[in-house]
């Protein structure tokens, strides 16, 4: 009779494993997958800046929309900003021919036009690759960032120099075209 109760406990094992594990497989394969950062990045799509693959920084991505219709992507804003300052020196030609300057605000990751964004510089975040301004589609949004994360400053984006920008960018070269 031991024997029977024990191949009864086994065979009630064996079931229960099964059914977790057909669950598991289940969800697994129902479970929707991540959201696209931009329908135009892709797992090859590189920064116009410094070459880096966007799509490894979703919440980073930073894109300028051009009146030809194309879009160039940037791993983060500092890199948007220096394309920006001089479209020219990345195979751009002006900031005239801008349709569209956008980055995602931190907290929401949602895209917010960047010359109407609060920008958080000096902060404890880092962005792909290090120092970077922290985009806020709103300066209350910046303002409590700022005072969690020790920031020295918030700007709008017309406050922006070049000069910030390439400081912040701090030689990072990467470029691989």
């Amino acid at each position: 009779m031991k024997q029977n109760s024990c191949l009864s406990i086994n065979r009630v094992t064996d079931v229960g494993l099964m059914v977790v594990l057909s669950l598991v497989f289940i969800l697994a394969a129902v479970r929707p997958a991540p959201a696209a950062s931009d329908p135009g990045v892709n797992k090859d799509t590189r920064c116009a800046v410094c070459g880096m693959f966007v799509a490894r920084y979703p919440n980073w991505i930073a894109k300028i929309v051009l009146k030809n219709g194309k879009t160039e992507y940037f791993d983060g804003p500092k890199d948007m900003l220096a394309y920006y300052f001089s479209p020219d020196k990345y195979g751009g030609t002006s900031p005239d021919d801008f349709k569209a300057v956008m980055v995602k605000d931190y907290y929401t990751l949602k895209w917010v036009d960047a010359r109407k964004a609060f920008f958080v510089v000096g902060s404890d975040v880092h962005g792909p690759m290090g120092k970077e301004f922290i985009p806020f589609a709103s300066k209350e949004a910046a303002k409590s960032f700022a005072g969690d994360h020790k920031a020295h400053m918030i700007m709008k984006f017309d406050q922006i120099t070049m000069a910030q920008d390439e400081v912040m960018r701090g030689g990072q070269m990467m470029k691989m075209k």
